[in-house]
């Protein structure tokens, strides 16, 4: 039989394609296994010492999914559009030169769990309605910054977007279209009151969303230029890290039980919030982002709530150089709407 050359797209794992793959003197040209054209080849058995260690993280069951299944759903390998289960499971029985393990069960090994979640969730309590700034909850965080660690956003663009709602018949200049004054700045997601954040889009349309305008309004949108930063980004944990750049199964095993925590923060910072509970319910967000700049980042990276695009929250604002202010008119808001079954149900 030929041999088969495999790519990193086969996997979707950014430590594979930008660490892991380059170190192996790959070859170049089409993958035999997902297809994609000009990339880096190289022969599955290669990659077999890394998917060794990250399998001794699951335990042989009966009633267990497949390896390929846990793999795809705690890490999301195998996502390229042509690697289903069945090619998926193929790809890995190659790798690990045994067709068939893949076909047996496995679930999660049970000696790797994670206090984050809880430790979290009692943390919030406490900060919302208990203590403010002396607390008595903690959380490990020399492990959350190691973690965050993990999460450093990649190829950012450089032009990002800032809105505000035209209030008369002139445009902002640049100059007012910067983060707030400290006095003035109030409450916001990621910022407690009069400590200003500039609040930023990735395209013009989600910058406008972002500030909620009604049909017929007019919007100043301002370009700012972002040079290079290091921002963490929140917005799907679960792709961003890689269990390929730990060296240790027990490593690999705590990771994946951390994972539903770091999901958890990304969350807080793009769940939707009332402007009437904002100052109560931005505190979790708040003191993440606290945490986060006191870590040494320069800004955190999240999903928009109310449109496409990413939002960028830059903890020192004199880190943008303004450009130019454009006018966009809001000529349609949409609105979605679903039953909130459990209150229907009350």
């Amino acid at each position: 039989m030929a041999k088969r050359f495999c790519c990193p797209e086969c996997f979707d794992d950014r430590a594979l394609r930008d660490q892991l793959f380059p170190s192996l003197d790959p070859s170049h040209g089409t993958c035999d296994f997902c297809g994609t054209t000009e990339t880096q080849l190289v022969e599955p058995s290669r990659l077999a010492n890394y998917f060794e260690l990250l399998i001794n993280v699951y335990e042989p069951s009966d009633d267990g999914g497949s390896l390929v299944e846990w793999m795809k759903d705690d890490w999301l390998l195998f996502s390229h559009q042509r690697m289903d289960v069945a090619h998926a499971k193929e790809l890995l029985g190659e790798i690990l030169d045994d067709g068939q393990i893949v076909r047996r069960g496995f679930v999660p090994s049970a000696s790797y769990i994670s206090e984050g979640l809880a430790q979290w969730d009692k943390l919030r309590d406490e900060m919302m309605y208990g203590n403010r700034w002396f607390l008595n909850v903690a959380i490990d965080e020399e492990r959350l910054r190691r973690l965050l660690e993990m999460l450093i956003a990649k190829n950012l663009p450089e032009q990002w977007y800032r809105a505000r709602i035209r209030i008369d018949e002139e445009a902002f200049p640049i100059a007012q279209m910067g983060a707030p004054p400290k006095r003035r700045s109030s409450h916001g997601r990621a910022n407690p009151a009069g400590i200003p954040y500039l609040y930023l889009g990735s395209l013009p349309e989600t910058a406008v969303a972002e500030i909620r305008p009604h049909t017929g309004e007019s919007a100043c949108v301002a370009d700012f230029r972002i040079p290079q930063i290091q921002a963490v980004d929140l917005r799907n944990p679960r792709k961003l890290v890689s269990p390929f750049i730990l060296t240790d199964a027990s490593e690999i095993g705590q990771l994946r039980a951390d994972l539903p925590f770091l999901e958890r923060l990304g969350n807080e910072l793009t769940r939707p919030v009332q402007p009437a509970g904002a100052a109560i319910d931005y505190i979790p967000s708040q003191y993440l982002c606290e945490f986060i700049k006191k870590s040494g980042f320069d800004g955190v990276v999240y999903r928009s709530s109310v449109s496409d695009g990413i939002n960028l929250a830059l903890f020192n604002p004199a880190q943008a150089v303004g450009g130019d202010v454009m006018l966009y008119n809001v000529t349609k808001v949409s609105v979605h709407v679903a039953e909130d079954n459990a209150a229907a149900h009350a």
